[in-house]
């Protein structure tokens, strides 16, 4: 078991590159998520802890909308005090329960208590999951949380457990992992241990791993690393960006000179709103060089919301009905699109699309033509030129078409819905969601079930074990890179801001503020993390009058 399902398809790769291990062994080998593994056990005997017999999946997207209007009642986490914060995740707790047992949708946040009350609850539901696997291995342990925890202690009572763990690589501290997990281990089962530390798969014949583990202490024993590069940069935007993409195009340059087959570059940022901003900078073209070919690893519930709206869209159902749903949808967006902290503005902008809705029909009803400035005119517009498209039955070139009638509106709401679902890249060739469109148009000769399709295709996507590694330049935050590995890794961080001279602020840092404090060491933990992911070259882009506190001797 492992978290990320890109961890999940390199190793089923190289079980099946492995001469060593035969057919058979190969056959009765798993590898999946925690997610994946507990589902099944979910779905199978869910019914016994009170759940009903069919369930579904509530999707982060549309956890975030159930619970927005909870949320909503409550000032920004930053503003809480302590008796609301209690009480919103009591009221958050709550909701979760209900909709799990009273309309059978499971958040992930509820699989692993939920399994938790199943394997301690039965003894023999126990056995039976030893019976099919009597070893279990579980990847990445010291980051599992009190739940997960909960779960392998009920497993570890019949099953033999391998955890693999390295304690300077816990970096999800803020969801519940803790530092004394693997003590915690060692005290319920008194295991054998094996120190692997000096094992180095990934970047041998470099320093990164020397580097690595010289930024967890701030001694740095080496005047240079071999496959680590610094490059510095003057505190401003134009000529941090200019840095960043240079670095980039060299970067690309040598991999591609080097012929490595489906070779992979990483852009790690310090912050999910900085992972934005460099995909939105790679987009453009500076002087000479061409926008840059790239994805952008991101919080999901905004693109996944407006692919519903394209793909509700593809539809083309009649105008009353079409228009009600997509105005569902759009509030759905605003809702949803902040995933668990949904912002005052998101959340005022679904209530006033839902008031002009109400009013627009109420013109109609009454034989009135709605008012022209009406902020869901432009629903109304939009889905009066998306039914005029003449579609091909080829979902890449529809997709495309209805996603550029949305952008073209001038409406601000329908082209934050077209930059969102520039995002999603579900329609490659081969992948779920393009074959079930296009059987949908084979079947009906239009898109009756894009709808549905587009919201399952991401729940496949979200278990599937088949999932590609990523290949390209992929800009990500530095948490989200955990589990992965790349050929080369160009690590970047936000610069200081100044007025007369003096730093106001200090955004987007690795360290925040980029001052050395007692939260520093979950900071160097990140790092390492990030610079390790490398098996050629990593490369630290930093302010060169401010360079990040960790790069300087303790």
């Amino acid at each position: 078991m492992s978290f990320a399902r890109a961890t999940v398809s390199r190793v089923l790769e190289a079980i099946d590159e492995e001469q060593d291990v035969s057919k058979v062994e190969k056959r009765v080998i798993e590898v999946d998520t925690y997610h994946s593994f507990f589902w099944r056990i979910l779905k199978t005997h869910g019914y016994l802890v009170g759940l009903p017999r069919a369930l579904s999946i509530l999707t982060p997207p549309a956890e975030a909308i159930a619970l927005s209007a909870i949320r909503n009642d409550y000032p920004a986490a930053s503003k809480l005090t302590d008796a609301q914060r209690a009480e919103k995740v009591e009221r958050e707790e709550q909701e979760r329960s209900r909709l799990a047992v009273d309309e059978g949708q499971v958040c992930f946040d509820l699989f692993a208590k939920l399994v938790t009350q199943l394997l301690e609850g039965s003894d023999r539901l126990r056995r039976l999951v030893s019976t099919r696997y009597p070893y279990i291995i579980l990847d990445e342990f010291q980051d599992t949380s009190a739940e997960q925890w909960a779960v392998v202690k009920a497993l570890g009572t019949h099953s033999i457990l391998l955890a693999l763990a390295d304690p300077e690589q816990r970096i999800f501290d803020f969801i519940g992992a803790d530092p004394e997990r693997l003590n915690h281990f060692k005290a319920r089962f008194a295991p054998a241990e094996t120190d692997l530390r000096t094992d180095n798969h990934r970047s041998k014949g470099s320093d990164i791993a020397l580097f690595g583990n010289d930024i967890l202490t701030g001694k740095f024993s080496q005047e240079k690393y071999t496959g680590v590069a610094f490059c510095g940069y003057q505190s401003n935007a134009n000529q941090a960006y200019t840095t960043l993409i240079t670095q980039t195009v060299q970067a690309r340059a040598r991999l591609v000179k080097m012929k490595i087959k489906d070779w992979s570059l990483a852009v790690l940022v310090p912050t999910k709103t900085m992972t934005r901003t460099v995909s939105g900078a790679f987009r453009v073209s500076y002087g000479n060089i061409p926008p840059i070919d790239h994805s952008a690893s991101i919080d999901m519930e905004g693109p996944i919301l407006a692919a519903e709206i394209i793909a509700y869209l593809l539809e083309q159902n009649e105008a009353a009905r079409h228009f009600d749903m997509l105005v569902d949808l759009l509030c759905n967006f605003y809702q949803g699109r902040g995933g668990n902290t949904p912002g005052k503005g998101h959340m005022t902008e679904a209530a006033r699309l839902r008031t002009a809705a109400d009013k627009w029909k109420q013109c109609l009803l009454a034989g009135k033509t709605p008012p022209k400035n009406s902020i869901v005119n432009a629903a109304s517009e939009v889905g009066t030129a998306t039914r005029a498209l003449m579609l091909t039955g080829d979902p890449d070139k529809d997709w495309v078409a209805v996603r550029a009638v949305v952008e073209a509106n001038p409406c601000p709401r329908m082209r934050a819905v077209a930059d969102e679902v520039r995002n999603v890249r579900l329609l490659e060739r081969g992948t779920q969601l393009r074959q079930g469109l296009a059987q949908d148009w084979r079947d009906n000769g239009a898109y009756r079930n894009a709808l549905a399709i587009v919201r399952q295709s991401f729940v496949r996507e979200h278990f599937s074990s088949a999932s590609k590694v990523e290949t390209g330049i992929i800009v990500m935050n530095m948490h989200k890179a955990k589990g992965k590995q790349f050929d080369e890794v160009i690590i970047f961080e936000g610069w200081p801001l100044r007025k007369k001279r003096q730093v106001v602020a200090n955004p987007n840092r690795i360290v925040r503020s980029n001052v050395i404090d007692q939260n520093v060491s979950q900071a160097r933990q990140n790092l390492r993390v990030s610079v390790t992911r490398a098996k050629l070259r990593t490369t630290i882009v930093t302010p060169a009058d401010d360079i990040c506190v960790l790069l300087r001797p303790a």
